[in-house]
């Protein structure tokens, strides 16, 4: 690793370290390599992920598809791995009727449904060996008194030996709770979103054609190639299919902000929480998503945080990305898709502005992209509550069972700001 006293200038091409191995700073790997820079990567997770609980299903918009493909050495490996989302149906559940009725579709809505570990594993395999460094736990940084380099420091959590890295740029990708937007923004804190989200994927590998599988393709028979919202009063789920058989699903429920433990917006679950999932569900739902969510193993509970804007993404050489620039509710499906647009348009600014022009690259990059994210995630967060029937200063509170057609038009996923637009920066990519 290099040390502080290396003479930067001989060596011409810029060096990048990014905190955090998710698809963020996977994204943003890619994305340097991509503008001719050398870039390491810090993840504190031992190896790379075969599972995951926080991240299971992925609705991946054209934009985002376009730079997967674009940094993968087989591009139709990503198309091979993902299915077709090309309905947006909002659905509305009588809970006491079970009876369930359309509220609003869009016929257009061209999105790609992918498994988060399948996504996260493509991007990992398409890097050189030695980007990632897993086991390394981010510690500190200091810039020098110049501003013209950043040494990081980590910790090796096999050795437990500490080691520096000097570079050009550090990149926070360290996610919603980020330690570097800390030392920045002290004050900014995550906002609760006044409720949680049970999540669950329903692996029917063993049996396709059982009667959970079949009866919830005959209650939401576009399974396959739609992303439906299904509202009950006061609530609503999310269902979709994932390649491999699976079934993704979450189900938003007002409540109390709880207590967390550590850094995690994870909840372990018990049986006797699993258990009133399961009596919740037959009240609520039809009987074919309240199955499909019964024999689903080991749900867990996601906390839905969201933080009100930036006024920065960048301090000197420092930057963030992804969810520690813009942690967001996921009603939009706004998260996966901003961070990977966010590695995508850094990485043009820095190759546009070069590594002598670090801080013209570096406001490029928050002009473009600040009002992008800011405005995406306070609609994502509007959406939110008008879906939990929570209260907003400019509406009634939504109610499926009386809602008119134009209530039901804003919950469109279309109606996103900056929905279909591409930044001018990447309009020859």
């Amino acid at each position: 690793m290099e040390g502080a006293g290396v003479d930067r200038k001989k060596t011409r091409k810029p060096k990048a370290v990014v905190v955090g191995g998710s698809i963020a700073g996977l994204s943003c790997a890619h994305a340097l390599i991509a503008a001719g820079w050398d870039v390491v990567v810090l993840e504190k997770s031992t190896g790379p992920p075969s599972s995951s609980l926080t991240g299971a299903g992925l609705g991946l918009d054209p934009l985002a598809r376009r730079f997967i493909q674009s940094w993968l050495d087989q591009p139709q490996l990503f198309h091979d791995s993902t299915l077709p989302l090309s309905v947006d149906q909002n659905k509305a559940t009588d809970s006491e009727k079970k009876i369930s009725w359309t509220l609003t579709r869009d016929d257009n809505f061209n999105f790609r449904a992918a498994h988060w570990v399948h996504l996260h594993g493509l991007l990992y395999r398409a890097l050189p060996s030695h980007i990632v460094l897993w086991g390394h736990y981010f510690l500190s940084f200091s810039n020098s008194d110049d501003k013209s380099f950043v040494k990081v420091t980590a910790k090796v959590l096999h050795t437990e030996d500490t080691i520096e890295i000097v570079a050009d740029l550090l990149i926070a990708a360290d996610g919603s709770r980020s330690k570097i937007r800390q030392t920045f923004l002290p004050s900014i804190k995550l906002r609760y979103s006044g409720y949680y989200a049970w999540r669950g994927v329903h692996d029917f590998t063993e049996d396709e054609n059982s009667d959970t599988i079949v009866g919830i393709r005959k209650a939401y028979p576009e399974l396959g190639h739609c992303l439906y919202f299904d509202m009950a009063k006061g609530t609503h789920c999310v269902l979709y299919e994932l390649p491999n058989k699976r079934m993704n699903w979450l189900w938003y429920v007002n409540q109390p902000e709880p207590e967390l433990k550590g850094n995690s917006v994870t909840i372990k679950v018990s049986s006797e929480m699993i258990k009133q999932l399961h009596e919740e569900a037959e009240k609520t739902w039809v009987p074919e998503l309240a199955r499909v969510m019964k024999e689903t193993k080991e749900p867990f509970i996601n906390v839905i945080y969201d933080s009100d804007p930036l006024e920065q993404l960048f301090w000197d050489n420092v930057v963030m990305v992804g969810d520690a620039a813009h942690p967001t509710t996921p009603h939009g499906l706004r998260s996966t898709n901003m961070s990977i647009l966010d590695a995508a348009i850094l990485g043009k600014c820095l190759e546009k502005w070069g590594v002598d022009n670090l801080g013209l690259a570096l406001k490029e990059f928050q002009s473009i992209q600040l009002p992008i994210v800011s405005k995406q995630v306070l609609h994502a967060r509007r959406i939110g509550r008008i879906k939990q029937g929570l209260t907003l200063p400019d509406r009634k509170n939504f109610d499926p069972t009386t809602a008119t057609t134009e209530d039901c038009q804003e919950l469109q996923q279309k109606n996103m700001p900056f929905f279909a637009d591409i930044p001018s920066l990447l309009g020859s990519t």
